[in-house]
């Protein structure tokens, strides 16, 4: 199964966006979703502060800001395909 993880934070509201835009992506494929609070991760926090939400599948960013649902869907159609 694919892993895509989001980093967010409090207050964010382009996060709000972007978590709900991955539920409804969810919908139509499978995948593990873990959301990381770049304030409780120092590392992430330096790597992505001016940048959340970041969205990554497997390990590569696929966007930042505002989530690029067609690049995405692409992805997990892809990744499917090759497990």
């Amino acid at each position: 199964m694919l892993s895509v993880t989001i980093y967010t934070k409090k207050e964010c509201h382009l996060c709000l966006i972007a978590k709900e835009e991955l539920e409804i992506i969810r919908r139509e494929f499978h995948f593990t979703l873990e959301e990381v609070d770049i304030e409780k991760d120092a590392f992430a926090y330096e790597k992505f502060k001016h940048q959340i939400p970041i969205v990554e599948v497997d390990g590569e960013i696929i966007s930042s800001g505002k989530v690029n649902g067609k690049k995405l869907k692409d992805k997990l159609k892809q990744g499917s395909q090759l497990r």
